[in-house]
């Protein structure tokens, strides 16, 4: 389940914190982002039924502050995201309750993309002197993004 190419996601490392991630990383740094945008998905679906709706809008989604801030710095940096492989990556999940309105649908790269930005800074914040990410500064970093998101 492919969210995206391995040179994108090595560009936003590069892009958001200078970091060079290594090849062998990007299928780690994949599943892990598939895992958080479900998780997201799931609590958006949650909030469309308690809103007595059928539909899962972009309001549904629980995207805090620091979350909105990171999407604002995630687009500074002009990376852009294809939404064929993050639809193809779903595709492979159960299926949701409900569907996803157009508008959430066409947010969905600008999504993953900042669920990398946030791990490639996370990353950053435990070498900062570092230029090549580590494998366990990788795994520290997808810890903290399964407790925080």
């Amino acid at each position: 389940m492919k969210v995206e190419g391995a040179y994108k996601i090595e560009q936003i490392f590069k892009k958001a914190a200078s970091l060079k991630l290594p090849k062998n990383k990007v299928l780690e740094v994949t599943e892990a982002v598939d895992r958080k945008l479900y998780d997201l998905l799931k609590t958006a679906e949650t909030n469309a039924g308690y809103n007595g709706r059928d539909v899962i809008w972009l309001s549904d989604v629980p995207l805090t502050n620091a979350m909105r801030e990171s999407m604002r710095l995630f687009g500074e940096i002009e990376e852009e995201l294809e939404l064929k492989p993050i639809l193809d990556m779903l595709a492979g999940r159960p299926p949701l309750k409900y569907e996803l309105e157009v508008a959430l649908e066409k947010r969905l790269p600008e999504i993953v993309g900042t669920l990398i930005f946030i791990l490639a800074k996370i990353v950053k914040e435990f070498s900062p002197k570092d230029r090549v990410v580590g494998e366990d500064e990788l795994k520290r970093a997808f810890r903290i993004l399964d407790l925080t998101i």
